[in-house]
């Protein structure tokens, strides 16, 4: 079970982004998002969506740095993967 964290390479807003996700249960990624203070807008259904400035500091707070591909691919394995399709569909799409 861990919260796990890829490097910060995804451009918008002016900033690069990374994505925190769970290998285990969304409960326990809100968990650790709101004990640091990520705010509940971040939330896309399976990630949270961080600022390169965030990365460090949620990386000293337990979350595991974890190359993109490895993210997804624990992600799936856990089940808790939210395919586009399925993203497309909770915005009633």
């Amino acid at each position: 079970m861990a919260v796990l964290i890829d490097p910060p390479l995804w451009p918008k807003h002016g900033t690069v982004w990374s994505h925190l996700v769970s290998d285990a249960s969304i409960e326990e990624l809100i968990a650790f998002a709101e004990r640091n203070g990520i705010p509940a807008r971040g939330f896309d259904l399976d990630h949270y969506d961080v600022p390169v400035e965030r990365y460090d500091e949620l990386v000293a707070a337990g979350a595991e740095p974890v190359p993109a591909r490895e993210l997804v691919r624990r992600l799936r394995a856990s089940g808790l993967r939210v395919t586009p399709r399925e993203r497309r569909g909770s915005l009633g799409r």
